[in-house]
């Protein structure tokens, strides 16, 4: 099997590259090949056997979008995107990247398709911003897409047109609806919602973080360990039962910015919570705001989709997959 990642240097394509090498198979096919691709060229894993193929690479330059397909690989990928908050700075950047880059790679394989039948498996990262407030709480699965921010409608056009995609036959395709990925590891990104990550990261090695927004804001998160097994899940089970909705609102724990600190409490100690320092940002409240505070995503649970079931949950998987599982 040939699979390939298109935003393989980020956090949750390095941590799926890991976990497809250490299994080595998926759907019960042996792993042979690895495509991976980014903005930045990607570091071969270590311990795979078979064909890697990493360099650099946008996905909305010319061209790009039919070198990958070229190869014809079984399984794809698509991770690539440029993060909320930057995409809300930098309008044209994030629709080049988020939107352009997308169809770029569905119409190449489009062409792939008309040629020779060619017709793989597209995972596709979304995300809960593809839904606006106002809307109930929990947000069902039928929830109409009310995205207010250019991230979240960049992804909902490109959900609708992986659904089209699919329906006349080019890929079969499967949009996995992230939650915001708590805890992320590494430094801080620009996406809006990383403070959420940022206010127990910090404090769980002994620096201070930045709060900007009141602890009555919830939303609705998942580990990076979650996200990967989204991904791997939504690559090997029969879609057939998606019909025309191709896209998903994946399990998550929906918790509020107090809730969050009083995990961190219960698992850190008070020590932890007094590096936090409250800085109020009106642009991250204001884009915030505008989030889903929890989804029921009854129909991915149904399809096998697992999250954790609490913040602690959230926080230990952090501290055993990050920190050698135990605190500093």
């Amino acid at each position: 099997m040939h699979i390939a990642i298109i935003g393989a240097a980020g956090m949750v394509g390095r941590k799926l590259t890991a976990k497809l090498v250490a299994d080595g198979v998926l759907s019960g096919e042996p792993i042979k090949r690895l495509t991976l691709l980014d903005v930045v060229q990607p570091a071969a894993p270590e311990g795979f056997a078979g064909r890697v193929d990493a360099r650099a690479s946008d996905l909305s330059d010319e061209g790009e979008a039919e070198k990958i397909v070229a190869a014809r690989p079984d399984v794809i990928f698509h991770l690539a995107a440029i993060v909320s908050g930057e995409a809300e700075v930098d309008f044209e950047k994030g629709y080049r990247i988020n939107l352009d880059g997308t169809r770029l790679l569905f119409e190449a394989i489009r062409h792939a398709n008309g040629e020779d039948g060619y017709k793989p498996r597209l995972v596709f990262t979304s995300s809960c911003a593809v839904v606006g407030a106002p809307f109930p709480y929990p947000v069902p699965d039928d929830f109409n897409l009310t995205p207010l921010t250019s991230y979240g409608t960049q992804k909902a056009i490109s959900e609708l047109l992986l659904a089209d995609y699919s329906r006349r036959g080019f890929f079969d395709g499967i949009g996995i609806r992230l939650p915001t990925i708590c805890i992320r590891p590494g430094k801080p990104n620009r996406a809006a919602s990383g403070f959420f990550s940022g206010i127990l990261r910090e404090p769980l090695i002994g620096m201070e973080a930045v709060l900007p927004v009141p602890e009555s804001v919830r939303h609705w998160h998942a580990s990076p360990r979650s996200a990967v097994g989204f991904l791997v899940h939504g690559a090997t089970i029969d879609l057939a039962p998606l019909g025309v909705q191709r896209s998903l609102n994946m399990p998550g724990v929906s918790a509020t910015v107090g809730e969050q600190i009083e995990a961190l409490r219960r698992v850190a100690g008070e020590k932890a919570v007094k590096l936090i320092r409250r800085e109020p940002d009106e642009l991250v409240q204001r884009i915030v705001s505008g989030w889903a505070q929890g989804f029921e995503a009854k129909r991915s649970r149904e399809l096998g989709f697992t999250a954790e079931s609490s913040f602690d949950e959230i926080i230990r998987v952090h501290i055993d997959d990050e920190l050698g599982g135990q605190l500093p």
